[in-house]
């Protein structure tokens, strides 16, 4: 969406490959802080009790180890970004810091994980332009409503397992009404996107890519079965497909606009 806002055809690539390299890095780092953080948690959950730190696999001291490691892969990355783009970076240990425990006191973990998981959006604008303007925002929005709702369907795999740990998540908190709160967090999503990209003045595939998109969430919801917790996961892992759909959508428009000019 930067890009083309920014009038190229195509992204920055060596700015995509320390976006791998970050994403991975801390997307690692968020997990191993997780499996920590929730160690006595994940023994009391069938799904997780074998999970390397709750099992004793590995001991938390290493896994602290691992999780510095991975942080600092993180940082290198970041710090070859703008300045702008690095005080931002900073910020998202807030959530990232926060998730783990927000399971033990709200019925919206989710929404907290939506806050670390989706700063990915504000990060790719901020490296382009070393600042945040409305598409940027309208897409964290959207990815912070989409992740609320794919995690919500992940967590229909553990229900029985959290009530008795004392879990609490958005799965728990609707029951059966959790197909329309999901509906309605796609709902938000498919909005704030269309927003994003009117804002940020894009073309008919960028939208083209939201409405397949947005037929995908609606199968998820169609399809969803709050006590199927395997075809839960399904539709969680579908989401990847969900993300690649919009990706080409929107790389499709900048590349047609960039050339077609």
């Amino acid at each position: 969406m930067a890009a083309n806002v920014a009038g190229k055809a195509y992204p920055d690539f060596s700015l995509m490959a320390l976006f791998f390299i970050g994403s991975v890095a801390m997307r690692g780092a968020g997990s191993t802080y997780n499996d920590i953080a929730d160690r006595e948690l994940d023994r009391k959950v069938e799904r997780t009790r074998n999970r390397p730190v709750a099992s004793g696999a590995v001991s938390v001291s290493r896994a602290l180890l691992f999780c510095g490691l991975q942080c600092l892969v993180g940082l290198v990355v970041l710090l070859s970004l703008n300045g702008f783009s690095i005080v931002l970076g900073l910020c998202s240990i807030l959530p990232v810091l926060a998730y783990p425990f927000m399971k033990r006191i709200t019925s919206w973990p989710q929404a907290v994980l939506g806050l670390a998981f989706s700063w990915g959006a504000l990060m790719g604008w901020a490296s382009v332009f070393g600042s945040l303007d409305v598409p940027a925002l309208c897409l964290y929005g959207a990815a912070i409503f989409w992740t609320m709702g794919y995690d919500t369907i992940y967590a229909i795999q553990d229900i029985e397992d959290d009530v008795l740990a004392g879990i609490r998540s958005t799965a728990l908190l609707f029951g059966k009404a959790t197909p329309i709160a999901v509906g309605g967090f796609y709902g938000v999503t498919i909005t704030l996107l269309a927003a994003a990209i009117w804002t940020a003045n894009l073309g008919g595939l960028a939208y083209l890519g939201v409405l397949f998109f947005a037929f995908h969430l609606i199968w998820q919801v169609k399809c969803l079965d709050i006590v199927d917790g395997r075809g839960a996961l399904r539709l969680f892992r579908s989401n990847r497909d969900a993300g690649l759909i919009l990706l080409v959508g929107l790389a499709l428009d900048a590349a047609v606009r960039h050339f077609g000019a």
